[in-house]
């Protein structure tokens, strides 16, 4: 069974998960996305060894999966990293189909889900809500909702080119991988007046439900593993793949064998569109007789795909600035206790001096008291307005929390004195980490990430 799989948190499950995140010792906040090519754990926590081996514990046991098999399909992304990555997410630059808007949806519902459990902190509440705002944005400001069809639709024009004539009507095409761009892939097809469609997919399940989508719009579809897919290909005009899978699925000896096989024209075209990142087809198919590889490199120089990759240029621009923003935000939210603690020891000390000028002159007027301490607070905060504004400023730049650091020592404020003037939510002394299991999704430190990728073909990413 493929790690994915393994590792899948179902709506049941994630309440459950939730709640031993936060049993844990090192995590204080935890959100859980979960969609049928991902697993992301994002949690806030306060050691960052300590989290990840309590995350990674508790997919093993969620799992069965060893620690060691669930680390070779994962990665990590820590602080700036993983909050880019969640907007990534969340603008459809992540996803196996470019744009594809669901995401959102899933987004919105892991929040809603850690929020109902109290599991989402003042760090995980800014962060789920940014990666909302910034994936509307990049959905309402840019063309990349059609950049993934674009590219399958650019793929199947220059299939059809190639085939002969008729183009695709009444062809045989072959699908390996049931994820989004499988469907796309189908939908398209169909447009074409494709004959006859063969899902190929490593779960049988997936590619069946795929080829029940073709035989409603009329086509004549099957679905078959993927140990059958040399036999699928015997019979193929066009083959369409997209899997995400680390290694090739479609291999030279593969194809030769179906090419070989009793009953295929040797002089029938076979055009293989590989639209998987990384590529799913061996760099030696394309040197075969009879055999066209249209790959993404190719496909890219399409002006209609051109302008599918502006989309995406215009929203990774988009992210790049909203995390830019956010990233501000956190550093000034962190300076801002320093500051209040200042002004509270500076309004003491006044206080202080007030009442020993009253012991000093118990005969002042008020008025004349009054007076005077209307200007020893104007004095004093005439001194602090430009220091505070100031670090206020220096701290939204990058390295800006060393100022608050500064702004402390210099004028010895003890961490319990900030502490004191601040919301515990509004501290920015915790982590946040994530675990991502596309297959997989590790959690770590400030916004940390990590991630497991193994899909439906051969370990390999599918899309959600």
């Amino acid at each position: 069974m493929p790690v994915l799989e393994r590792v899948a948190v179902t709506d049941t499950d994630r309440p459950k998960l939730t709640d031993k995140l936060l049993a844990s010792s090192h995590i204080s906040e935890a959100m859980i996305v979960s969609t049928c090519n991902r697993v992301e754990i994002y949690a806030v926590v306060d050691a960052f060894h300590g989290a990840l081996a309590e995350v990674g514990e508790l997919l093993a046991d969620h799992s069965g999966l060893d620690l060691t098999d669930l680390h070779r399909h994962a990665y990590v992304r820590y602080s700036e990293a993983a909050a880019e990555h969640l907007f990534a997410v969340a603008s459809g630059l992540d996803s196996m189909v470019i744009g594809e808007q669901q995401i959102l949806g899933q987004i919105r519902t892991a929040y809603a889900s850690s929020d109902a459990q109290q599991a989402a902190g003042r760090t995980l509440h800014e962060l789920a809500q940014q990666a909302l705002r910034v994936g509307k944005r990049v959905h309402s400001e840019t063309g990349i909702d059609s950049a993934g069809a674009s590219v399958v639709s650019v793929a199947l024009d220059r299939a059809a080119g190639i085939v002969g004539a008729g183009g695709l009507t009444g062809r045989t095409a072959v699908v390996v991988g049931a994820g989004s761009m499988g469907g796309l892939s189908v939908a398209h097809l169909t447009r074409a007046g494709i004959g006859r469609i063969v899902v190929v997919n490593r779960t049988k399940e997936r590619a069946e439900h795929l080829a029940d989508t073709a035989r409603s719009n009329g086509v004549a579809a099957e679905a078959l593993e993927l140990a059958e897919l040399p036999d699928a290909m015997a019979q193929a005009d066009v083959l369409v793949t997209c899997t995400g899978a680390v290694g090739a699925v479609v291999t030279l000896a593969d194809t030769h064998r179906a090419l070989a096989q009793p009953g295929r024209d040797s002089e029938r075209p076979l055009v293989i569109c590989d639209l998987g990142l990384p590529r799913d087809v061996e760099p030696a198919v394309s040197g075969l007789p009879g055999v066209t590889v249209l790959d993404m490199e190719s496909l890219q120089r399409d002006p209609a795909a051109g302008a599918a990759a502006s989309d995406a240029d215009a929203a990774r621009t988009i992210v790049a600035a909203e995390l830019a923003n956010y990233l501000a935000g956190q550093r000034l939210a962190e300076v801002t206790p320093t500051v209040t603690a200042l002004r509270q020891r500076a309004a003491d000390v006044v206080e202080a001096e007030l009442m020993r000028l009253d012991s000093r002159l118990p005969g002042l007027d008020d008025p004349e008291r009054d007076e005077v301490a209307r200007t020893v607070r104007r004095v004093v905060d005439k001194l602090l307005h430009a220091p505070t504004v100031r670090v206020k400023q220096l701290a939204s730049a990058p390295g800006g929390d060393s100022y608050a650091a500064a702004l402390r020592e210099l004028f010895e404020l003890s961490p319990g004195s900030v502490e004191a003037v601040a919301k515990p939510t509004e501290l920015g002394g915790a982590d946040l980490s994530t675990i991502d299991i596309t297959d997989g999704f590790f959690a770590g430190q400030d916004p940390l990430l990590r991630r497991f990728v193994t899909d439906d073909n051969h370990g390999k990413e599918s899309q959600a």
